[in-house]
């Protein structure tokens, strides 16, 4: 029998686990992550939306585990591009994952489009799972615009380039702490965690 009292932030990507973390640190569960557990085989990520990406890891992590876990498939949609590189954000420059060819790959091709058609947003889905099924899904979006040159250094992968207009900073710019309010993870994870909350009580 899975352990409900523990959830598993099931992600690699050090950024996303830290902000998932601190925005769920007060939620009445253990929090866990990947290096809690022996290496385990990483899931096919191959649906065409992040909602579907989110359902598959979670649920791929819980089985594995035993445990609650909570996923996410997030990334950067632009307008210009079609919504590229969207479901294919971390792999956007070939499957090394690097943050750096990612944005220069971004940059490139949006070198003909004028600064004020460069509209974008970050998407993120959600997935809470137990090892028999997908308990709770929940997604969040935050608008912006692409901008050449990268600023800031708190964040990760395409946050130097994403320019907030309402805020007037890029991503990477803003603080944790404002970042945790307002990202489109946050919002997700703001939007989920009720559901997380009613199936704990449900399950005392």
């Amino acid at each position: 029998m899975s352990d409900h009292r523990k959830l598993l932030i099931a992600t690699s990507n050090r950024g996303k686990a830290r902000e998932m973390r601190a925005i769920l640190s007060d939620l009445a569960v253990t929090l866990l992550s990947l290096a809690d557990f022996p290496p385990l085989v990483e899931p096919v990520e191959n649906a065409d939306t992040f909602e579907g990406n989110a359902r598959t890891k979670a649920i791929h992590y819980a089985r594995l585990t035993n445990t609650w876990s909570l996923a996410d498939d997030s990334g950067l949609v632009v307008d210009a591009l079609n919504g590229a590189p969207g479901v294919k954000s971390a792999r956007y420059a070939g499957m090394q994952c690097d943050a750096a060819a990612n944005n220069a790959k971004l940059i490139a091709a949006l070198a003909d489009i004028d600064e004020d058609k460069r509209q974008a947003r970050f998407c993120c889905a959600i997935a809470v799972a137990s090892p028999t099924e997908v308990l709770a899904v929940a997604s969040g979006t935050v608008e912006g615009v692409i901008v050449d040159d990268p600023v800031g250094h708190n964040g990760f992968g395409y946050d130097p380039h994403f320019f907030m207009p309402a805020q007037g900073q890029t991503a990477a710019e803003l603080s944790p702490e404002v970042k945790n309010s307002i990202s489109h993870r946050a919002r997700a994870l703001q939007a989920i965690r009720p559901r997380i909350e009613e199936l704990l009580s449900s399950h005392t």
